[in-house]
C-alpha cells in the first residue's frame, strides 16, 4: 500500500490503490489497511467527493529505518540480525553502507 502512495504524484483513492497494488486484494482489505495507517499516522486523507484520497506523510526512508531498528530490537542477537542484513547486500551496496557507516562517525 504505502509503495503505491510513495509512487504517486499526489493523493490516491483506496481505489486508486487496489489497482496500483500487485495481487488480488479486496477493496474492503484495502480499505482496512489504509485505516490501520492512517490510525498509525503513516497516512493522511482527505475527502475527495464521497471517498477519501491519503498521501503518505512519512517518508518511505524514515519508515522503511523505523522498520529495521524494529527487527533490530526485537532480535535476540542484533549482531548476527546485523550480519544477515549485511550478507543480503546487492554488489556496490557494501561500499555505500560503509561510506554511511564513516560519515556517521564523523558526526557529533
Amino acid at each position: 500500500m504505502l509503495a503505491a502512495l510513495w509512487s504517486a504524484d499526489g493523493a490516491l483513492t483506496a481505489g486508486e490503490v487496489q489497482e496500483q497494488v500487485p495481487g488480488d486484494l479486496a477493496y474492503t482489505t484495502v480499505m482496512t489497511i489504509l485505516a490501520r495507517l492512517h490510525e498509525k499516522g503513516v497516512i493522511e486523507r482527505a475527502k475527495v467527493g464521497r471517498a477519501f484520497a491519503y498521501r503518505p506523510v512519512v517518508a518511505e526512508s524514515d519508515a522503511v529505518a523505523q522498520q529495521v531498528r524494529e527487527m533490530l530490537d526485537h532480535s535476540g542477537d542484533r549482531r548476527a540480525a546485523l550480519l544477515g542484513l549485511v550478507a543480503g547486500l546487492e554488489p556496490g551496496e557494501e561500499a555505500v553502507l560503509r561510506e554511511l557507516l564513516s560519515r556517521a562517525e564523523g558526526q557529533p
